[in-house]
């Protein structure tokens, strides 16, 4: 079975390298499926999940809190300030978050602090939809 090289990387460390069937992600202009031998492409990614399929196992489940998407028909390249293993999300962190900056929102803000603070709640509201659904499928 052809493989594709993958590679996740936080800024802190390499979070996932290993050779895969598939790639699952969240790019600007929508989801997208890579496959060994896809045709070269650079995008931004959304706050979201990337799911990777290795034959004969169960998809692991990441979270990236945006970045970008490198392909090459023999290599994947995820490049994220925050990346996170699936089961390494932690929903009550994510909630108290959430709750943080939802107050700070109700406060006086520069244009800048509003815009940061929308920011974080899109990733964390990504968070939670990734928890829901991996809760979902074990």
């Amino acid at each position: 079975m052809a493989t594709i090289r993958t590679h996740i990387v936080s800024a802190e460390e390499e979070i996932f390298s290993g050779d895969v069937s598939a790639v699952f992600a969240s790019a600007e202009m929508g989801e997208v499926g890579i496959f060994p031998r896809h045709a070269p492409f650079l995008s931004r990614l959304r706050p979201g999940e990337i799911r990777i399929r290795v034959d004969g196992e169960p998809d692991r489940h990441f979270f990236v809190s945006g970045g970008i998407i490198e392909v090459q028909p023999d290599m994947v390249m995820v490049l994220s300030d925050t990346a996170m293993r699936g089961e390494d999300l932690d929903e009550a962190k994510a909630l108290e978050a959430r709750q943080r900056a939802e107050e700070l929102l109700q406060t006086q803000l520069s244009d800048i602090e509003a815009a940061r603070a929308l920011a974080e709640l899109a990733e964390i509201a990504a968070q939670l939809r990734m928890i829901e659904r991996l809760r979902k499928t074990r």
